[in-house]
């Protein structure tokens, strides 16, 4: 008896250090667990199918916000009739296991109305909680077990013209930070996890809003942890731990619509406007002072409302010119590697996986493709959705999770 039970326990012992070891397939935040674009944990098939298979589809409501997946459940913040709600789903079947709601009414501009009434920006999961920022924006704290309200902090009547709040918040050090705009004079504000009590807050854009359009990184820069973000007018880095201006550099752009997430490499950060040049910047301390200096601009690569990844030292992305071409460029000179044809898609959202790469257009085709050095490769053409796609995929193991205009799918590849 005594040796069976001697056995049990090692093999659970075993099995649970396994289990511990397992690469994580978990999409916890904006643009993966990294907030880079990189996809945990995938194993491409050894051949790539005609077709994916479909597991379910369910209405969950009108938004762009990300999926966010973490085991075997699916968090989505989405819009239903007046109400802002964040739903938990079983990721098996697309079961609805809890929903809460708050009321978010609005006058979009009438500039914005085709971009619809959202919401935009995509939650982040932290610690069993989730964390969201509104169209009006109402930062709210969930508890991701029961979707039980935590804490909440009002909005403003004061919105960002064009898509309203799309900033995706992140979690450093104890503290979950947004751009929250309005009334706090743009400021990224940092709130304490679990009071909601504000920790710092930076407003040196000046009045009224920072974008609320683009998303911020972390990264540490000479042993220094930033929060690096493109705001109204500038690209700044500022202390995680206390908000404070460590550097900036002037960076314009038409509409005062800078969308992009910048994109770190080493000690780098690349970064473009609204169909501005793109550029990459080297942070560095010098003489007890930081600078962000220029590395290299690339001209012939201007980005907009798609994000790019970093593959092999290159620079992967969808540029504006030409109604929408691929391009790869060298992360290090800026030097363009090669262009596809244009007239390829209006976005993309974009993610990679070793040398597989997933670009999910905005009209709802998935197209998987090969890294290359050389050309464009595209490999497999998967129609998704029958609606506009922004929302960024999440690909989970072999589970693609699709959010289109008003509902979410999951697609397997087997």
């Amino acid at each position: 008896m005594r040796r069976t039970l001697t056995i049990v326990i090692l093999v659970a012992g075993v099995t649970a250090l396994l289990e511990a070891q397992r690469p994580s397939t978990d999409w916890t935040q904006w643009r993966g667990p990294n907030r880079d674009g990189l996809i945990p944990s995938f194993t491409p098939p050894r051949e790539w199918p005609q077709q994916l298979v479909r597991k379910w589809k369910v209405e969950v409501g009108l938004g762009y916000a990300t999926p966010i997946v973490v085991g075997n459940r699916v968090y989505l913040f989405s819009r239903q009739g007046e109400n802002e709600v964040m739903s938990a789903l079983d990721a098996d079947s697309g079961k609805v296991l809890w929903q809460t709601g708050y009321p978010a009414v609005f006058t979009m501009h009438s500039a914005a109305r085709p971009h619809g009434q959202g919401p935009k920006s995509t939650p982040v999961f932290s610690n069993g909680r989730l964390y969201s920022i509104g169209m009006t924006g109402v930062v709210t704290a969930f508890n991701a077990a029961d979707g039980k309200q935590i804490w909440q902090k009002p909005g403003s009547p004061l919105v960002p013209t064009y898509t309203s709040h799309a900033f995706s918040p992140l979690i450093t050090g104890g503290m979950v930070v947004f751009h929250v705009g309005g009334h706090n004079k743009g400021a990224l504000t940092a709130y304490d996890v679990n009071t909601g009590d504000v920790k710092w807050a930076w407003g040196g854009d000046g009045p009224g809003f920072g974008p609320g359009y683009g998303s911020p990184v972390v990264a540490d820069f000479g042993g220094t942890r930033q929060i690096v973000t493109i705001t109204q007018s500038r690209l700044v880095g500022v202390d995680a731990a206390t908000g404070a201006l460590l550097w900036d550099r002037p960076f314009e752009s038409s509409n005062e619509t800078n969308s992009g997430t910048p994109i770190v490499y080493g000690q780098t950060v690349i970064a473009s406007g609204n169909s501005g040049p793109t550029i990459a910047l080297s942070v560095a301390r010098r003489n007890n002072q930081w600078a962000a200096e220029q590395v290299w601009e690339n001209a012939d690569i201007p980005m907009k409302l798609t994000n790019g990844v970093i593959v092999r030292d290159a620079l992967f992305t969808l540029a504006t010119r030409n109604s929408g071409q691929y391009v790869s460029v060298d992360a290090k000179t800026g030097k363009t590697l090669w262009m596809s044809e244009g007239r390829q898609a209006g976005n993309a959202a974009i993610s990679t996986a070793g040398d597989v790469i997933f670009s999910l257009e905005d009209d709802g085709e998935l197209v998987v493709l090969r890294s290359s050095q050389t050309a464009f490769e595209p490999v497999r053409r998967y129609k998704v959705a029958d609606s506009d796609t922004w929302a960024q995929p999440v690909i989970s193991g072999n589970r693609i999770f699709v959010k289109d205009v008003s509902s979410l799918t999951l697609w397997t590849l087997n």
